[in-house]
Order: structure tokens, then C-alpha cells, then sequence
């Protein structure tokens, strides 16, 4: 075998995976197409859970170092209001894809990721124990790979979808989108981030002194997937639907998106495993398709890694499925949603004025904020406890050494049984799996935790939280832990119980 895990892609999704499975202790080696990073800058911004995983690796300072929080958010450009006791990452990261790449890659090399560029899969051919991956002959790598598993982040397009033979429903765009990292130097100063007009709509960004990411929006105009994308094609746009292009200049990079929305019919054939654009595109409102690639790479690379090193059946792959493939479904549907909201027309004009008038409620804002910042997920884990399937807080730990909040307990991605109030009978279950599950004795600093999707809650006395951060098993205050019932979790998510 060259590898344990051979991923296609070494963008955000396929980066991330790589460094999940390195802390898994998995071997694996990164293809890309590409010759080298083109610096296009892409998508701008990472969302609260994704901040919290990068944060639950010891990551998290290095992207904020490169980019700047944003108090507010959107839904189909309708503002959203963050609450601050949700998580301590409340706010959006405005960091472009291009930094978000090179972060994840300089962290991916520090674990010992190999990333081979130029060498794009041309085939696959999967057997009993393992998957054969044929190299196109790019800058004249080409050859074969030999893992035991194969996992397409290479977006989209993905060829890898497409060989391992995975149908990817959908519906078709009615709209194009023209995009481009470019100087105005006539933008009004008062400008205000979106505008609807009658032909369309538009949006400048200021991402940096002087430079601005435009935005055209065009709707029943979709030309051929492959026609090429000039400047003066977004120049002309722009003052097709703003009546001026404000004195565009110097391009550094222009691109086309439409409102085509796809989801893989399923997320694994076999040995062969899709995470990312491989497996969902959509309208890329809100900029969630980045964040929701990420952390399919946090839930599947865990997973992933158990397999590979025999402590855990082949089957708890099938659970990425199970809990991706909802979540991924629920980005298309309120993607679709916020593309019908933008487009022009008095219609839809009548609309977002009742939508922004239920946008005022809290009720609402909260279900809308949710649904962006993915905070409320609830994998389908079973169990009585409002914990289990969900994320866990960030709760302050009351210690007088150790890590302070449970974030910290996590940076190696090994699953944590943390008990908060020293029960004996806990730690003697625990030690049935001593060799992969780290068991922190700890007391939570609050009485009551918040919790997106329920709100307040007691904190519990003992949890048992995966390497994703998403909690397995809780024991309700002031009651007998099920102790019966953390062993079946234990079992199912870490594989048996040691010998004796």
C-alpha cells in the first residue's frame, strides 16, 4: 500500500480531511490536478462551527490572525443578528479561500500530509482489499496509487464521482453569476454591500485597501458550463445591472457560479467516499459550502482513521452517510430558498418585504441564524439526553491545571469521556477503552449551559464526546448514569471493549 487514504483534492474539504486522518495516525497522500495554488481567492468567509472545530484543534489563532470578524450576518441579503452566549466564536471570519488553503496546507505538512500536484485521477478500480487509483500523466507524474481507501474532495466536477459511478441529482441554474477580485475606484463611499436592480442584482466587498470581490447576478441567462469567463464579460454586467461599472480595473481573478443545485445520491460506494463540492454544490449564499465541506472532513476523517487502524468495523462509515447527507440536503434547501428571495422583480420584491418583517422575531432569526452557522445540528443518535448527536458547548472547566474549557480537551481529535463529578463507576467503564479514549476528570465552571436548538439546560454530570465535538452519550445531573448505556456508545463509536 502507498498509502492508507489516497484524497482527491487539496482544497479546504481535502486539506482538512488530510489532517484529520494524520491525527488519526493514517497515511495519506493528497492529489491535485493542478500544477500549483492559483491565489484565487474564492470563498470569504468561515462560519461559528467551523471556527469552533479549528479552535477544538489548537488552530483557530492562525486564521484569525489573517482575517477580520464580521458582527453581522445574512440570509439572501437580509441582515441576521449573532448571539454571543451561543458559542464563543458568534461572529463570521471574512478570510478568503486562498488563506484558508495555505493555513490548512502549512498545518497539513507539519503532521507529515504529502501533497502530489499535477496528477490527476484518471481511474479507479476498487477490489476486496483495497483501491488501485490511476494518475493522469499531468507534468509527467502519472502511475498508480495503491489504498485502502479513497475519499473525492476534487469538487463539483468531481471525477472521482463520476468513476466511482455515484449519481448526482438535482436541479438545473436559472441564473449566472459573474465574480471577480478587481479595483473601483468610483465606488460611492456611502456603498452599501448589495443592491437589487431590475436587470439583476450586484455586491462589492472590500476585502483589502483598494481591492474589492464584485458580484453580478443575471437571471434566465445561463450560458454553456465550460464557455470562458473574461473581464470585460463582468465589466459588461456590471453596468448591465448598476448602469455603470465604477471605473473597473485591474482583474486579478474573474469566474462564473449559477443557482445549479446537486447532492450525491449517496456519500461512499465501497471504498470510494466523497466529502465537499464532490458531493454537494448549490447557490453559494451565505457562504456555507466551504464550511459545510470542512466539517464533512471533521465528521468522516475520525471515522476514517478508526478503520484503517482496526479499532473500529468497516461499518461505522456508513454513519458519515447517515449524518452528512441530511445536513448537506439542508444547505441545498435554504440555498434555493435565499435564490428565490434575491431575484428581481415586484413578486419577489412583496416577498422580502414580509420575510424581513418575520425576520424581527427572535424566533425567526434564531431558526435563520441556526441554519447558517450550523451550530444546531443533531446527528440521528438516539438517546434521552438533549446532548446526545448535538455539538458540545464550550463550557469553562473549573481545574487548577488542565485546559480551562472543554474545547482544549480535544486538539489530538481522540474521543473524550469527560467526567464532571468524579463517578467511580464512570472511570471503571472507562478503562475498557483506556487505549483510545482519554477519560477528564473536570468540573464545569456553570450550572447551566447554552445550547443552539434548545436553549438552557443543566450541566451534566459525565459526557462522552466524539473527536468531531459532537457528544455520544450524556448522564443528566443528579441521577445514575446509564452506564449500560455509555458501553454501547463506547462500543459502537470506538470499536470493543479491550480483552479482560
Amino acid at each position: 500500500m502507498d498509502a492508507d487514504v489516497v484524497i482527491a483534492g487539496a482544497g479546504p474539504t481535502g486539506l482538512m480531511l488530510a489532517c484529520e486522518l494524520r491525527l488519526a495516525g493514517a497515511e495519506v497522500v493528497v492529489v491535485e490536478r493542478l500544477a500549483q495554488r492559483t491565489g484565487e481567492s474564492r470563498a470569504g468567509g468561515i462560519h461559528s462551527r467551523t471556527l469552533e472545530v479549528l479552535d477544538q484543534r489548537g488552530v483557530l489563532d492562525r486564521f484569525l490572525a489573517q482575517g477580520a470578524l464580521q458582527p453581522v450576518g445574512h440570509f439572501s441579503g437580509l441582515y441576521v443578528d449573532f448571539d454571543e452566549s451561543e458559542s464563543r466564536h458568534p461572529y463570521p471570519l471574512m478570510i478568503l479561500q486562498s488563506a484558508v488553503e495555505r493555513l490548512l496546507e502549512e498545518w497539513a505538512g507539519e503532521l507529515g500530509v504529502r501533497v502530489r500536484w499535477s496528477s490527476p485521477v484518471s481511474g479507479v478500480r476498487q477490489d476486496g482489499s483495497g483501491v488501485t487509483v490511476e494518475l493522469g500523466a499531468g507534468a509527467g507524474h502519472g502511475g498508480t496509487l495503491r489504498a485502502r481507501y479513497l475519499v473525492g474532495c476534487d469538487g463539483g466536477r468531481s471525477t472521482v464521482r463520476r468513476l466511482a459511478g455515484i449519481d448526482f441529482p438535482g436541479t438545473e441554474p436559472t441564473m449566472t453569476a459573474l465574480i471577480g477580485d478587481v479595483e473601483l475606484p468610483d465606488l460611492p463611499e456611502d456603498y452599501v454591500w448589495v443592491r437589487r436592480r431590475p436587470a439583476g442584482d450586484y455586491s462589492a466587498i472590500a476585502f483589502e485597501p483598494g481591492w474589492y470581490r464584485v458580484i453580478t447576478s443575471e437571471y434566465d441567462r445561463v450560458p454553456g458550463r465550460d464557455e470562458p469567463v473574461t473581464f470585460e464579460q463582468l465589466r459588461q454586467s456590471l453596468i448591465r445591472v448598476a448602469g455603470t461599472d465604477f471605473g473597473m480595473r485591474n482583474p486579478r481573478w474573474v469566474s462564473r457560479f449559477t443557482d445549479a443545485a446537486r447532492q450525491a445520491a449517496r456519500y461512499r460506494s465501497g471504498r470510494v467516499l466523497l466529502a465537499g463540492d464532490a458531493a454537494h454544490i448549490h447557490f453559494p449564499a451565505g457562504g456555507q459550502g466551504l464550511n459545510t465541506g470542512v466539517q464533512d472532513a471533521v465528521n468522516l476523517g475520525w471515522k476514517l482513521g478508526a478503520v484503517v487502524r482496526g479499532q473500529a468495523p468497516e461499518s461505522l462509515l456508513d454513519s458519515y452517510h447517515a449524518e452528512r447527507h441530511p445536513v448537506g440536503e439542508r444547505v441545498l434547501h435554504n440555498t434555493r430558498a435565499q435564490s428565490a428571495l434575491v431575484r428581481p422583480g415586484a413578486q419577489t420584491d412583496a416577498l422580502r418585504e414580509v420575510f424581513g418583517a418575520l425576520m424581527v422575531f427572535d424566533d425567526v432569526n434564531r431558526h435563520l441564524r441556526h441554519m447558517l452557522n450550523a451550530l444546531d445540528i443533531r446527528y440521528p443518535l438516539g438517546g434521552d439526553h438533549p446532548l446526545e448527536g448535538r455539538r458540545v458547548p464550550d463550557a469553562d472547566l473549573a481545574a487548577d491545571d488542565g485546559p480551562s474549557r472543554i474545547c482544549e480537551l480535544l486538539p489530538a481529535a481522540r474521543p473524550v469521556l469527560l467526567d464532571l463529578r468524579g463517578s467511580t463507576e464512570v472511570a471503571a467503564v472507562a478503562k475498557g477503552w483506556a487505549d483510545r479514549v482519554d477519560l477528564v476528570e473536570a468540573r464545569s465552571a456553570d450550572e447551566h449551559w447554552v445550547v443552539p436548538g434548545i436553549g438552557e439546560i443543566d450541566a451534566p454530570d459525565a459526557l462522552l464526546v466524539r473527536p468531531d465535538g459532537h457528544v455520544a452519550w450524556a448522564a443528566a445531573p443528579d441521577c445514575e448514569p446509564d452506564l449500560s448505556a455509555l458501553r454501547t456508545a463506547l462500543a459502537t463509536w470506538f470499536g470493543p471493549a479491550l480483552r479482560g
